[in-house]
């Protein structure tokens, strides 16, 4: 039972509560309205080049969506443009942490040239890898290959989807080797030594201590990377623009595609619910493998 005090303030949560209503009901407004403007538009015939075609549309949306290939092909290439970028950077990332835990020369300049890519702009990131390092002609891998006797390659006509995989890798290789890194600080250096007195080589102190001590930061890394991986555009947008076809369209490139080159907001909305629900499939899933690892 609450019991109000001769000061005015509630025992019992009900000031606590009275604090936090604002701003809660703000984050909520924040998060529901532009929600239900996507669900309602979604229901919707809104085509801004037809403003005659208004209505209600029922399922129609999702149906044209549902049924259209280019929905799946990109549903697909963002699976496998996640799960690329997630094994290269958590196994790179794991590497590299190992590496720079241990005593070099300059290991401190090391360590911040090696995080410094994380906080380049992913447009900026986009148009170095593509002007500087995968130009057909002037770039430094096509100087390489033509140094070596091979012909210079097309990344984005040849290698579209390998060309993303590789400039997000670069960029999210130095958020995995940070998480990874500062994990690592905590590594108990006394069962270190207690394993190599016991005659454990390398490979089995990074299998049996090192690797079973970094679960839960890697678990971290996963969910992390994987709830802004589902959402890469300006690395698409600036290199490939989606081609050559649909090679690189994943789930928010097609949005825009439909609602900013076909200007059909019902059917982008519809997009955007689909995009919202597999987020949240993504989401459950990755909490409860972050949740089973720190009960562990």
């Amino acid at each position: 039972m609450n019991r109000t005090r001769a000061s005015g303030r509630t025992v019992g949560g009900l000031r606590t509560l009275s604090l936090q209503a604002p701003a809660v009901t703000l984050l909520l407004l924040w998060m529901i309205v532009p929600l239900g403007m996507t669900v309602w538009f979604s229901f919707q015939r809104y085509n801004l080049l037809m403003p005659e075609m208004t209505g209600f549309a029922g399922w129609e949306n999702y149906e044209y969506l549902l049924t259209d290939p280019a929905l799946w092909s990109a549903m697909s290439t963002t699976l496998l443009l996640v799960g690329s970028v997630l094994v290269i950077t958590v196994v790179g990332g794991t590497l590299l942490a190992v590496l720079f835990q241990q005593e070099f020369a300059g290991r401190g300049i090391a360590r911040v040239l090696a995080i410094s890519p994380f906080f380049v702009m992913p447009t900026v990131s986009a148009l170095v890898w593509k002007n500087m390092m995968m130009h057909p002609s002037n770039g430094v891998l096509a100087w390489l290959s033509q140094s070596l006797g091979l012909p210079a390659l097309d990344w984005f006509s040849s290698l579209p989807l390998t060309s993303i995989i590789i400039i997000v890798s670069w960029q999210w290789l130095p958020f995995a080797l940070l998480i990874l890194l500062t994990a690592m600080q905590s590594l108990d250096e006394d069962q270190v030594e207690a394993a190599r007195m016991d005659g454990a080589g390398p490979l089995a102190i990074f299998f049996f201590i090192t690797l079973p001590h970094l679960k839960r930061a890697i678990s971290v890394v996963i969910m992390i990377e994987m709830i802004f991986l589902l959402t890469i555009f300006a690395e698409i947008f600036v290199t490939t623009s989606g081609g050559p076809g649909l090679a690189t369209t994943n789930l928010a490139y097609l949005i825009y595609i439909q609602a900013l080159l076909d200007f059909d907001v019902g059917l982008a909305s519809a997009g955007g619910v689909v995009a919202i629900i597999l987020a949240n499939i993504v989401a459950i899933f990755l909490v409860r493998m972050v949740a089973k690892n720190l009960e562990d």
